[in-house]
């Protein structure tokens, strides 16, 4: 079978889709990679909640899936919507990639003393609403400044000194195998600095109704992470939000960690659910956040 791959075309997202490519070849298909320009690609200057409506970084390759200029959209799975347009169904996920975050420090901001290794007062950028609820609730006495473009882009900032420190989601240097050895790198435990849903996770999207196709995706589908991730963005969806929402949300075998703010302003709280196979745990779970 030949496979069309739709991709954004950043360094990370060129590596998830021939991460894929090579999977599908494996398994005896020709794969071609067509890369395609998203809303989130062309808008540099503002910060994520500035940008209007939801899906930025995935509208589209969507769009390109349904005219089928392609046929197989891989995205990072935190960025989809929720609420999957019509046509278009997730055939598999990926193992998951480890989801914590990393906080990467220039070596002269380095406070041992404090959380997190940093010194008082510093400056850390990031654009994410849930990141920054988290930085709110941990160390207020941190100067949060906007931080967007790629991964490379972002720490190379770090590097001309825009920022004493930023924060990354440890999967995507991880995959691009960065050298960070000139910063002083902190790993944030995931059960308390709780990752976006679904983070670390690539999703393999294709038009529904294509079984043959469907078929041959689902070779590459990963159960457990199904599983994990379908309850974090099912309390996602509840609580309807997109990745401006500050959410976090990290399910294990033991328990669902979830970190919430109605705005990042106020700083995240914290909570732990109990894990269990019962349908009904996301809405338990967003009940109790709504009335909490």
């Amino acid at each position: 079978m030949h496979i069309r791959i739709g991709t954004r075309g950043s360094d990370l997202a060129l590596w998830q889709a021939y991460h894929v490519k090579s999977q599908l070849e494996k398994n005896g298909n020709t794969v071609s990679i067509t890369i395609i320009k998203t809303q989130g690609d062309k808008i540099q200057d503002l910060s994520f909640d500035k940008l209007e409506g939801k899906g930025f970084f995935t509208k589209e390759i969507e769009t390109a899936l349904l005219t089928k200029e392609v046929d197989l959209a891989v995205h990072s799975h935190k960025d989809l919507e929720t609420t999957p347009p019509e046509g278009l169904i997730i055939a598999a996920v990926s193992e998951r990639e480890d989801p914590a975050e990393l906080l990467l420090i220039n070596k002269k901001q380095v406070g041992c003393n404090l959380l997190w290794d940093l010194n008082q007062n510093a400056s850390i950028g990031t654009s994410s609403a849930r990141r920054k609820s988290l930085v709110k609730a941990h160390r207020p006495d941190l100067e949060i400044r906007e931080l967007r473009g790629n991964v490379p882009t972002r720490i190379q900032k770090l590097r001309d000194g825009n920022y004493d420190s930023i924060l990354l989601a440890k999967a995507g240097v991880s995959r691009l195998a960065i050298d960070l050895s000139e910063f002083h790198v902190v790993e944030l435990n995931p059960k308390i600095i709780v990752p976006a849903p679904a983070q670390g996770v690539l999703a393999l999207q294709i038009r529904d109704h294509e079984t043959e196709l469907f078929q041959e995706i689902q070779k590459l589908n990963n159960p457990w992470v199904q599983k994990q991730i379908a309850i974090e963005r099912k309390v996602l969806n509840l609580m309807e939000g997109g990745c401006q929402l500050p959410l976090g949300v990290y399910c294990d075998s033991e328990n669902v960690y979830v970190s919430y703010a109605k705005q990042w302003e106020a700083g995240s709280k914290y909570f732990v659910f109990s894990y269990s196979e019962k349908e009904e745990l996301a809405e338990e779970i967003v009940s109790f956040l709504k009335n909490n």
